[in-house]
């Protein structure tokens, strides 16, 4: 008898724990969040309701400031950040999270649910704690 397939869902592997940050704050704030919060990644925030959530990483402050020497407390978030960004749902199989990974090639996703954000994704915790499920790992 075939046992039928375990489904992980993101919800299952998501980290709930993620900063955020205003499209008007500058670059060094941003500097100074990530390192608090020992990331590398920080949400930027809605202005209104019919707005979108935008994204800042390590690698844009590289590119579009320290690669231009630009100076960080003169250049806003907004000016760098990715908006929109390519979200997921919290009940979407993993499997095919992480195709859509693959294809737009993702670093992190938010997981939205209801409008708001109430997580983060990436492929380590799709292959290390989602694979880690489906595979019964003991």
């Amino acid at each position: 008898m075939i046992e039928p397939r375990i489904i992980v869902r993101v919800r299952d592997v998501m980290k709930t724990d993620f900063g955020t940050i205003d499209g008007i704050a500058t670059i060094e704030d941003a500097l100074k969040k990530m390192k608090k919060l020992k990331t590398a990644v920080l949400i930027v925030n809605k202005r209104h309701d019919d707005d979108e959530y935008g994204m800042i990483n390590s690698g844009d402050i590289a590119r579009h400031v320290l690669a231009k020497d630009r100076a960080p407390d003169r250049v806003n978030v907004y000016e760098v950040m990715s908006k929109p960004v390519i979200s997921v749902r919290p009940d979407m199989d993993i499997r095919y999270c992480s195709r859509l990974f693959a294809q737009y090639n993702l670093v992190r996703a938010p997981v939205i649910e209801h409008g708001k954000i109430i997580g983060m994704v990436s492929p380590n915790s799709l292959v290390l704690d989602g694979m880690y499920k489906a595979c019964k790992i003991n």
